[in-house]
């Protein structure tokens, strides 16, 4: 059975300050080859029974399984949020030399 080796990671932050320190972060630690920081979009969403609405600013990581749970533990630990959003998905697809650049630049 195929197992993918590559993660996608979603996360958000409040504004691009911290996406960038958690962004550096990352790929100084090479748990990270690639941290995309999007432009601020509106959140809606609710929390303690109240609907929120807030500007966040996206993120997506691009990294090795294997070091999952060493990037959810230091985006945890940077982040603001008592919950912050950290969603992974298996990249189960892609242009073979972009894969290859990912494992060779997130070394496990």
């Amino acid at each position: 059975m195929y197992k993918p080796e590559q993660l996608l990671i979603f996360t958000t932050c409040p504004d691009a300050d911290i996406a960038c320190r958690i962004a550096t972060a990352l790929v100084e630690a090479k748990l990270a080859a690639c941290v995309q920081i999007g432009q601020a979009v509106e959140s809606i969403y609710q929390w303690d029974n109240n609907i929120c609405q807030s500007h966040e600013v996206p993120m997506q990581i691009k990294c090795m399984t294997t070091d999952y749970p060493a990037i959810e533990q230091l985006v945890i630990t940077m982040h603001p949020y008592e919950v912050p959003e950290f969603i992974a998905t298996p990249i189960i697809g892609g242009f073979g030399p972009y894969l290859q650049w990912i494992k060779d630049n997130s070394p496990s």
